[in-house]
């Protein structure tokens, strides 16, 4: 293993770090991640309850599939046996890129739309982009995740940033190392806004962004 696939493949999440990150309660990470009696996992986790960034990406993308588009578990559990068929990927769901009409998922081969839920080929339109252009790779190839802080709209802003290659994979402002979690502790603590940027070197807007972050997260998590 490389040092980039070290780096994606780290176990450097605990489950409630990590559901927290994703705005998933706890009890439905731990589903994905370690199944249910007969039910294998969705995402596998490099050792137990914790998650690589590779892992936290797939969340990511489930629930993306989940939120915005209902698609059902199964539906996602059916379609990546299907896609065995076709491809083999380590983590299908941020190396794949799936499409979707709301119920079933469909992935493009040789041309052609597959319906991986029915196992056929058919014909529809793409709808997955808004949450597949949050995430980006760096010049050096490694990805990172831009999440959205309030809403998943194209105009939510890319101010805080996710990356193993940045603050030891917690979320910082993007395009520095600053934690957000230390910005928000310090304003909790009656520092400015002002002042944080200043002493930062940032904008109020990506201070305030910042702490947007760390009270959504901290109030999904309670």
């Amino acid at each position: 293993m490389n040092r980039d696939d070290h780096i994606m493949e780290a176990p450097v999440y605990g489950l409630s770090e990590a559901a927290q990150y994703l705005h998933v309660p706890l009890t439905t990470l731990r589903y994905w991640s370690q199944g249910s009696g007969s039910v294998p996992p969705l995402i596998k986790l490099p050792e137990p309850a914790r998650l690589s960034f590779a892992n936290l990406l797939e969340g990511y993308m489930l629930s993306s599939m989940r939120a915005i588009y209902s698609v059902r578990v199964p539906t996602v559990r059916k379609a990546l046996i299907h896609l065995a068929k076709y491809v083999q990927h380590r983590h299908p769901l941020i190396e794949q890129a799936f499409e979707t009409d709301r119920r079933d998922l469909f992935i493009e081969h040789l041309g052609k739309k597959v319906n991986l839920y029915k196992d056929e080929q058919i014909l529809i339109p793409g709808v997955m982009e808004l949450y597949l252009e949050r995430i980006e790779r760096d010049p050096k190839g490694l990805l990172r995740l831009y999440p959205f802080v309030m809403q998943p709209k194209p105009t939510e802003p890319r101010m805080i940033l996710i990356s193993p290659a940045v603050g030891f994979g917690k979320p910082v402002i993007a395009g520095t190392g600053i934690s957000t979690a230390v910005v928000a502790s310090r304003f909790n603590a009656r520092e400015s806004i002002d002042d944080l940027a200043s002493e930062y070197g940032v904008t109020a807007k990506q201070i305030e962004e910042a702490i947007r972050w760390e009270q959504r997260t901290a109030a999904l998590a309670a």
